[in-house]
């Protein structure tokens, strides 16, 4: 697998400006630009396999670590992890990058960003992949997520970790143990005193659980997206459930439904069946 280019910008907040990460795959001078955005406290690394994929098919795959996440600075005030915050960063990775239309693929809190920026006039997005995401999420869903970023994990040795995550990460489907180990070692840092935690701001994961206070309705912003979309939704997930799937295939840009067997929330995309299927996709004219 070709290494990525790893790239930084600075974002700006009510507390100053910070460094954000992002990891470049393919020809700067492709014809087809593809933003991969990951989960609530995911990273970029996690398109590692997709990417690699799409830039040897001739496109130019750009990953951000949003703000508080993997080689991105954490905000100085956490109460600063919010979706504004993340449109404005990723506005101005956009800007950064020069190049419009883009593609956008987000999984979980990058899909909704997504379909933030998808849903603005003159947005630059050109086709939208939404991994296991909808503009409405149940409160219970929410609030399981909430208690499961909340408290800051710390281990002895990348071996306890290691079996804890994989449990953890059971909704992201089959993977083979190459690809767990990848993923494991992409989720995990390393602390000053030789133990592991895992790669956020502990404090993102205590302010998302504060501002936990009912079901999230986005439908709004649902229907005024324009765009063509695709909605990955896992078999079992309990967030994009097959009711609120069925409403987006009715409502708004109507979107195309494709259900990934024996997963959750959310798909890892690293099996190549799901990485042909969205390339496939997104390469439609």
């Amino acid at each position: 697998m070709n290494e990525p280019r790893l790239k930084f910008h600075l974002g700006l907040s009510t507390s100053g400006f910070h460094r954000l990460a992002y990891r470049e795959w393919g020809s700067p001078d492709a014809a087809r630009v593809l933003v991969c955005a990951h989960g609530l406290t995911r990273n970029g690394r996690d398109f590692d396999e997709l990417a690699a994929a799409a830039a040897a098919a001739g496109w130019r795959v750009v990953c951000p670590d949003v703000v508080g996440r993997g080689d991105s600075e954490a905000l100085a005030d956490p109460a600063g992890y919010t979706f504004p915050q993340y449109l404005q960063d990723m506005n101005a990775l956009l800007v950064r990058l020069d190049v419009e239309p883009v593609d956008w693929l987000g999984t979980s809190m990058g899909g909704l960003i997504g379909m933030l920026l998808a849903a603005q006039p003159k947005s630059p997005l050109r086709r939208l992949v939404l991994n296991d995401i909808g503009p409405f999420l149940p409160r219970p869903a929410i609030e399981e997520l909430a208690s499961q970023v909340a408290e800051e994990r710390v281990w002895p040795d990348f071996e306890n970790a290691a079996t804890e995550l994989r449990q953890a990460y059971e909704g992201f489907g089959p993977l083979d143990e190459a690809q767990w180990q990848r993923l494991i070692e992409r989720s995990l840092i390393r602390t000053s005193d030789g133990r592991w935690r895992r790669n956020f701001d502990p404090a993102l994961g205590r302010a998302f659980a504060e501002t936990v206070a009912g079901d999230v309705d986005l439908w709004n912003f649902w229907e005024a997206v324009r765009q063509p979309v695709l909605v990955l939704r896992g078999e079992h997930s309990e967030l994009l459930t097959t009711g609120i799937a069925g409403e987006m295939e009715r409502r708004g840009p109507g979107a195309e439904i494709v259900e990934i067997a024996d997963s959750g929330h959310a798909p890892a995309l690293m099996r190549s069946e799901q990485i042909e299927l969205i390339l496939n996709w997104l390469g439609r004219s």
